[in-house]
């Protein structure tokens, strides 16, 4: 099977926006059904790519009543793992109206715009933050944000210049409620 596209994960995640995908040396994941997540145990990889030779759950005749998927993805209505999950039915709904390529070239743009944030506001601990937010928010909002801290940063030291960028998200995301930390799961 040919895998057209490794950034975009089995069940609509967006690896591009993904903290490990942004990693350094051994922990970087190059996506969802790259050579070293293929050979990981996830049970999408194992079903859809190994066992039905399909690319992403919603291509399987039996998406509407498999109970793995619904199970992940009511999931995400709450919970985040590692990486964020708020926009998985979003993810889902946009390729199902709008394709598979469409969907790769929004996840460009909005991963551009958090390397931007990661090359010039990453202290070292904002990895994930700026991740969920390059995931939850509006590309127009991150675009405003990144573009008011750079020009409010000119000759701050990164911690400073971290600080204000992660100030200037935070004012959007508490206007338009969105959690820009990992909603855990707790026992």
């Amino acid at each position: 099977m040919q895998i057209k596209h490794p950034q975009i994960g089995i069940c609509g995640l967006s690896c591009r926006l993904c903290p490990s995908f942004h990693a350094q040396g051994e922990s970087k994941c190059g996506g969802c059904k790259s050579k070293y997540r293929m050979a990981a145990g996830c049970p999408f990889i194992t079903c859809a790519v190994k066992r039905k030779g399909i690319e992403f759950c919603w291509e399987c005749d039996e998406n509407e009543t498999c109970e793995r998927w619904r199970m992940h993805r009511e999931f995400s209505h709450q919970y985040d793992t590692f990486v964020c999950y708020q926009r998985l039915e979003d993810n889902i709904a946009f390729i199902l109206q709008n394709g598979v390529k469409a969907f790769a070239k929004t996840q460009r743009a909005r991963e551009q715009l958090l390397c931007e944030m990661l090359d010039g506001f990453n202290e070292g601990r904002s990895k994930t933050f700026c991740s969920i937010a390059a995931t939850v928010m509006e590309t127009a909002e991150l675009k405003t944000a990144l573009s008011q801290a750079k020009k409010a940063s000119a000759g701050m030291e990164v911690k400073e210049r971290s600080k204000l960028l992660h100030s200037l998200l935070d004012q959007v995301a508490e206007s338009k409620r969105y959690p820009l930390k990992l909603r855990k799961y707790k026992h």
